[in-house]
């Protein structure tokens, strides 16, 4: 076939698939045209391409540039002939659709103000140079009471205020040391747990935070609930004092609840601390309690081995709960887990 032969018949295959494409007024008429110019079994283009082994070489690269140009032009035809009827190649057009009815909102799932309160701590503190920390929420007792200070009469280890998995003890021995806890297990009642784990295998200086769930049979109120999260930090270096602790609560209780917040440090007991205070903060007409804090006992640093004469630390914990509600106004923390979708869509 000569090079003019071959340009003739693309141009007449064009203007009839023009043609086609064009005069097409329903889906049905579209796709047939479809295929018999675009088919990729039996299609126009595939049969014109076959012709390009009986042209002359000399004239085989003008040929291609022509049927490149061809098949272009067919395929942008039929693309607006598409987009002209609104449906696809394979399907009809909705006779019952309107598209000026209004939309369906889809239900999108977001984070749980929970969820979203530990982030907000997380970066606040980061900012500060602590760095997150985990630990087990199943403990045992030397992590949880024994490393912590908390002798075997304290009325925190009472079975009836925790947890416990197991309460097997080695028989014969009736002081706490660690060989005789390890058989016991419970869920994990402070995350003051991750602090002994951190300085078991690190060395100072040390600033770390520590934010998950911990355990407690109480009964659920406005302010309780058997399960609730804490934020725990600690801090050890040299020459630590209570006047760093209290300055990085107030500049935490600052970024997180506002200039205008009012907060006071009252006097307490912990046996891991010492001196000790209670952390409140002022709402709804009234003092709330948000956190226990103090300086580490040396008793703790002994459990661990680090050397009491050198180093010095602050440890908190916060209540995660309370420090949300404050933010958001929530009076009763058992809507937080109530699941209720009323409630959390307005976080």
């Amino acid at each position: 076939m000569s090079l003019q032969d071959f340009l003739s018949t693309l141009d007449s295959l064009e203007g009839e698939a023009s043609s086609a494409f064009d005069s097409a007024a329903d889906p049905e008429l579209l796709e047939a045209a479809r295929v018999r110019f675009l088919g990729q079994k039996s299609g126009a283009i595939r049969d014109v391409q076959k012709q390009m082994g009986s042209i002359d070489k000399s004239d085989r690269k003008a040929a291609g540039m022509r049927l490149n140009e061809f098949k272009s032009n067919i395929q942008a035809a039929f693309d607006a002939c598409k987009a002209r009827l609104g449906g696809s190649d394979d399907s009809a057009v909705d006779p019952t659709f309107d598209p000026t009815l209004p939309g369906v909102r889809p239900n999108i799932g977001h984070i749980h103000p929970i969820t979203q309160t530990i982030s907000h701590l997380m970066e606040i503190m980061g900012r500060m140079g602590f760095e997150a920390a985990e630990g087990p929420e199943v403990e045992d007792p030397w992590h949880n009471f024994v490393a912590l200070n908390i002798p075997e009469d304290h009325p925190a280890r009472d079975p009836l205020d925790n947890f416990y998995l197991a309460t097997a003890r080695s028989a014969g021995k009736s002081s706490a040391t660690r060989s005789n806890v390890e058989g016991s297990q419970l869920l994990r009642s402070q995350t003051s747990t991750v602090q002994i784990r951190v300085m078991e295998n690190e060395q100072p200086p040390i600033r770390v935070i520590s934010l998950g769930r911990v355990y407690r049979p109480d009964d659920p109120d406005a302010t309780h609930f058997p399960m609730f999260h804490q934020m725990e930090g600690l801090l050890v270096d040299r020459s630590v004092t209570m006047a760093n602790l209290k300055t990085v609560l107030r500049v935490f209780a600052n970024n997180y609840l506002g200039d205008d917040v009012d907060i006071r440090f009252r006097p307490s007991f912990f046996p891991f601390t010492e001196p000790s205070v209670e952390v409140d903060f002022f709402w709804n007409d009234a003092w709330v309690e948000f956190g226990g804090a103090g300086m580490v006992d040396p008793a703790v640093f002994e459990a661990v081995g680090y050397d009491t004469e050198q180093f010095s630390g602050f440890a908190f914990g916060l209540g995660v709960e309370r420090l949300c509600m404050r933010r958001h106004g929530i009076s009763d923390i058992r809507d937080l887990y109530s699941g209720d979708l009323r409630f959390l869509r307005q976080f």
